[in-house]
């Protein structure tokens, strides 16, 4: 993580194209050799600050008692991951904005926080498919539940994925209406009337 924080530090203050790999190396205090064992290239470098990131929600999802209905867990992550000053301190939010930027931007580094999304989406199909099984009401384990509960994951990622990017597209505060917690709730509100209950009853698997 020292090594995505320092990668972090030099794409805000001089720009992705102005920073070399060997630089991130030497700010981490480590040999650039040290560097390519564990990168291939300066991009791959912010990869686990951008798991973190998109893993944050996912964690206070599984936190969440088991009794709270799905779209108040999801909705209620959302802010508290969100929020600055919650899951992510004030100052962070610059930091946030500009590396989300940045991935936009270039398509290196976009492809480095796709698959920190795509492997968010996957980890959030996890604790849903836990949660539900955990619930009071018998959860069946088969192809059409984990097809409807995979796209349930995939629409709430997305929610907050396309918020954090037009959050991140502006200039406004991380707080209000405006912001990605209120943004991505908003956004969330397109699960509302997602059967989540017909996940929870018996749907035999297809022959």
């Amino acid at each position: 993580m020292e090594i995505a924080r320092a990668a972090a530090g030099l794409f805000v203050r001089q720009g992705l194209r102005a920073t070399r790999a060997e630089d991130i190396a030497q700010a981490a205090g480590i040999a650039p050799r040290t560097f390519y064992r564990y990168f291939a290239s300066k991009e791959e470098a912010i990869g686990p600050l951008y798991a973190v990131g998109a893993e944050r929600w996912v964690e206070a999802v599984r936190a969440t008692p088991a009794e709270v209905p799905v779209p108040r867990v999801l909705e209620d992550a959302v802010r508290h991951t969100l929020t600055p000053g919650l899951g992510v301190s004030v100052a962070s939010w610059d930091w946030a904005r500009t590396l989300i930027r940045l991935a936009r931007a270039d398509p290196a580094l976009g492809r480095v926080w796709a698959e920190a999304c795509r492997a968010s989406e996957r980890n959030l199909t996890e604790a849903l498919a836990k949660r539900l099984a955990s619930s009071h009401v018998p959860y069946e384990d088969n192809v059409a539940h984990r097809s409807r509960l995979a796209f349930a994951a995939a629409v709430a990622s997305a929610a907050v994925r396309t918020a954090m990017e037009s959050w991140a597209a502006g200039d406004g505060p991380a707080e209000g209406p405006q912001g990605p917690a209120e943004l991505a709730v908003a956004n969330l509100a397109a699960l509302r009337d997602f059967p989540w209950s017909g996940l929870t009853s018996p749907v035999p698997d297809a022959p």
